[in-house]
């Protein structure tokens, strides 16, 4: 088994965190994982972030918001909740935002290299006019407006709602698919549009969505 292939295989299987729900230590509501962040206390005190939600130690729970992860930082709110010394940076927030984005564009590679990556605005205008098309759009941040209108009249010839994400750059996903100046992709439905999704979500504490879905859709009608 190649490395794409082990990766695409823990895609796959890894398991979906949507139903279950913890506990935010700042806010103090339960809220399904989607809307939270993992951190853990490292053997040398300090909190890290645990975006995948895999790293040994006792789990504390924060909203996946700038200023959520501020306040536990600066209230020592991790100390509390893990019930010994724990340090938490200044720029923890920003730190966890780094781990998102790092994990969405592993995402967009992984989907690259397993086949399941539209690339290019006429290669991505097609797909969505085919039987079948694609449930998740990725427009870079730059996306001209006149382009990201083709593309939803295209979207909307087939009567098709995909979910769009646009809160990543032109320069980091080139740097992702080790391609230039790439501003649209899509992803053909399976596992690994799924759990860009779910990144997407937490990742809108931090930087506001471009577009959740085009004009005139509702995000609560978009699906995988």
């Amino acid at each position: 088994m190649t490395l794409a292939e082990a990766d695409h295989s823990d895609a796959e299987t890894a398991p979906d965190p949507g139903g279950r729900e913890r506990r935010c230590i700042v806010t103090g509501q339960v809220l399904p994982e989607a809307r939270l962040l993992r951190f853990v206390v490292s053997p040398d005190g300090m909190v890290v972030p645990d975006v995948e939600a895999k790293l040994p130690g006792r789990g504390i729970w924060v909203s996946a918001q700038r200023a959520a992860i501020a306040k536990a930082a600066a209230k020592s709110l991790f100390a509390k909740a893990a019930k010994g010394p724990a340090r938490a940076a200044a720029d923890l927030a920003e730190t966890a935002e780094g781990r998102i984005v790092e994990r969405m564009l592993a995402l967009v590679g992984l989907a690259r290299r397993a086949g399941e990556l539209v690339l290019g605005f006429d290669q991505v205008e097609k797909a969505l006019r085919a039987p079948k098309p694609p449930p998740l759009i990725v427009e870079a941040a730059e996306a001209a407006p006149d382009g990201r209108r083709k593309l939803q009249a295209a979207a909307t010839s087939k009567s098709h709602v995909p979910f769009v994400i646009g809160n990543l750059s032109s320069a980091e996903l080139s740097l992702a698919l080790k391609r230039e100046n790439v501003v649209h992709a899509a992803l053909k439905p399976g596992r690994i549009a799924e759990r860009l999704i779910f990144e997407a979500g937490r990742l809108e504490g931090f930087r506001p969505l471009r577009a959740w879905v085009w004009d005139g859709f509702s995000a609560s009608e978009a699906g995988v």
